[in-house]
This record gives C-alpha cells, structure tokens and sequence, in this order.
C-alpha cells in the first residue's frame, strides 16, 4: 500500500510514519509514504499558498493551483488515479469498517487542508471522498490523516504479527473489546477476576464474550442497538425446558 499525504507540514508525520507499527511496516516494503509539501509547489519567493476568500469573511482560503500540482507531482508515477481522501469535518464519520475496505486498495492520497478550508474547485477536481474522524474541529488535516492511515495500515496483511492482533479488537465484531488483565494477580486490592487464572479456555471465551455484550450495552448504546435482539438473548437465554419422564402404569 502507497500513501501519498499533501501537506502544508510534513514535519508532522516523521514521528509518526516512520516509528512502531507503522515504522516496521515500511522497513519490510508493505507501506510505502509519500509526503508531498504543497508549499513546494506556491509559485512565489514567499511560499504563500493561501488567500482571501471571495465573499468576504475572516480567515484565509487554500489556493486551488498549488494543491493541484502538488497532486499531480505525488501521482506522476502512478499507474492509475488513486483513491483521493480529503479530510474535512464535512466528511462521513471514519469507521472500522470504511478502514477494513480502504485496506484493499493499493494507493491513496490524503489531502489534508488548513486555515478555513480550500478552494472548492481543486476539492471538485481530484477528491473521491472526504472523511470526518469526529464531530469537531481541529486546526488542520494532519492529525486525522494519521489516524485514519493507521486504522488502515493496521488491515493489511503482514502489518501487525497475526491476525488475532485485530479481530477481538473494538469495533471490528460490531462490539466493544473486553477487559484485559495482566501481572501482578492483585493491584490496590483489585483481584483478576478468577476465571482468567482458570485455564479454561472455553469459559474464559464465554466470560470476555459476556463482558463485550456488557461493555458496549453501557458505554455503547447505539452500537448494541443494532443487534438488540440477539444480545439479549446471548445475555439472557431462555431457561431449557426439563423433560419429564412419564409414569409406568
């Protein structure tokens, strides 16, 4: 997998790229990052790229031809447009599984904007979809491209050891993750719960199964709704009828 980023900082994303998971990933060839600075690309001995929107209004608007360029210089080399991801609070909210499907592809570009937005025109042009990771705003595109590439990285093959690393995980079975717990067996007076010092696994399973039900019905609502029916009878399954057995006459 290709990430081409365009950025007006990419000093940004050399911590985060290039370190732990993600680090590892590209040292083995299964990631590759392309920063692209749109600065590069302004046109004037001051590196401006920004102005003033028509219209009027306050702040500042991202000029459509350097963004342009600036893409254009990052797919030079591509084989076919990739997927164009602008991240904006306009955007659909980012799931796991817009995650699980991004993942099956094999480039993508993030343009990450700043100051009150960019040119609508460049946005028209190149951008295939826009992504939101939240109901808030934040100064630039950075940080929530770096969330949304590691939710991605993280599905592909060879990224993490194995796929366990992932599947128990929140919000990729539709349900929150359950409790985990390691040494010392007793921390401030708080016990591991027994059954986990069990051994046995088919309890164990059904315990940390019973605990993601819990989890996401009190922290989760509207997650636990979309399955109501079946969680509820997981937690709460119908007494088994005895049979009775009859008389000798």
């Amino acid at each position: 997998m290709t990430f081409h980023i365009l950025t007006l900082f990419p000093e940004m994303f050399s911590g985060t790229l290039h370190s732990s998971m993600l680090g590892r990933a590209e040292e083995k060839g299964i990631l590759k990052f392309n920063i692209v600075d749109i600065r590069d690309f302004s046109g004037n001995k001051h590196n401006r790229v920004d102005d003033s929107p028509y219209g009027g209004g306050r702040g500042m608007v991202m000029q459509a031809p350097p963004v342009y360029d600036a893409y254009k210089s990052a797919t030079k080399n591509s084989a076919s447009k990739p997927h164009t991801i602008h991240m904006s609070p306009k955007g659909k909210p980012f799931t796991q599984k817009r995650a699980i499907e991004l993942s099956k592809m094999d480039e993508i570009l993030i343009l990450c904007g700043h100051y009150e937005g960019i040119d609508q025109r460049v946005i028209d042009e190149i951008v295939d979809e826009e992504i939101s990771i939240g109901d808030f705003v934040l100064t630039g595109g950075e940080i929530p491209a770096m969330a949304v590439i590691d939710a991605i990285s993280r599905m592909i093959d060879g990224v993490l050891s194995n796929e366990e690393s992932f599947t128990d995980e929140s919000h990729f079975s539709g349900l929150l993750e359950y409790p985990h717990y390691t040494r010392p067996p007793v921390f401030m007076g708080r016990e591991v719960p027994d059954v986990l010092l069990s051994g046995d696994h088919a309890k164990i399973d059904a315990w940390r199964r019973k605990q993601s039900l819990l989890l996401t019905k009190e922290k989760r609502p509207d997650m636990y709704a979309l399955n109501e029916a079946e969680y509820e009878l997981e937690l709460n399954p119908p007494p088994k009828k005895s049979r009775r057995k009859k008389k000798s006459q």
